[in-house]
């Protein structure tokens, strides 16, 4: 389905790095978008490429991840719709921090960095209000890093799974038994864990009647109960 500029100011307009944006202003900054599609577990790009792109997904599911030198890999993001990753190429283009790759087949809206300074230096209004989201974001980013830092296994998992499910209820999925395809590998690496580690919280959960899962699939029957192993 081809996707128009109204469209594309209708998903920015719900991003919280656009939020400070008026009605006109997205529409400016939807007119130099890019739609572009990616497969499942494609990697969009890499750690220590330029940064010269950011991306809104609009359906489908991604991380940010890095790889230690003894070859583990720590999800540090996950993103779903609406959410937006590397979009400090709007403002430079230094090198990325981190891989991003996508879970499942993935659309997006690509913003080109070059574009976006282009624009910001006719409307320098936006650059403003951007600079403004950009630091409550990073406010929220460093809230929620030390919170990980002192959660278990078991809270992590419990979060990952929360917020795929959330995801899928706002992409149109039901919000009880809401179905997310994904692997426990895939679990484990959104949760910074062990595979095994994750594996038996799955089967906790299992037997708890949370949910249930089939090959590369998990049915949360209730999302609401996971917030009961938040700790």
């Amino acid at each position: 389905m081809q996707t128009t500029t109204t469209d594309t100011a209708e998903l920015l307009r719900r991003v919280p790095v656009f939020e400070t944006l008026g009605a006109e202003d997205l529409l400016h900054v939807a007119e130099v978008a890019l739609r572009r599609h990616f497969a499942r577990h494609e990697v969009i790009f890499r750690k220590g490429d330029d940064s010269d792109t950011c991306y809104i997904v609009r359906t489908g599911q991604a991380r940010a991840i890095r790889e230690h030198p003894d070859g583990r890999i720590i999800t540090l993001a996950h993103f779903g719709p609406g959410d937006i990753f590397g979009e400090l190429a709007m403002f430079d283009d230094e090198k990325r921090s981190a891989t991003v790759d996508t879970l499942e087949e993935s659309e997006t809206i690509a913003i080109l960095g070059p574009d976006m300074r282009r624009l910001m230096s006719r409307h320098p209004d936006i650059a403003t209000k951007l600079v403004v989201s950009l630091g409550r974001r990073l406010r929220l980013a460093n809230e929620r890093l030390a919170r990980q830092s002192f959660q278990t296994v078991q809270s992590r998992v419990a979060i990952a799974l929360a917020e795929l499910a959330r995801e899928a209820v706002k992409a149109g999925a039901a919000p009880v038994d809401v179905p997310i395809r994904i692997t426990q590998a895939d679990i484990a690496q959104l949760a910074g864990s062990s595979r095994e580690s994750a594996s038996r919280f799955i089967e906790t959960l299992q037997r708890a009647g949370v949910l249930s899962q089939g090959r590369g699939r998990l049915v949360i029957h209730d999302p609401s109960a996971l917030q009961g192993y938040v700790y």
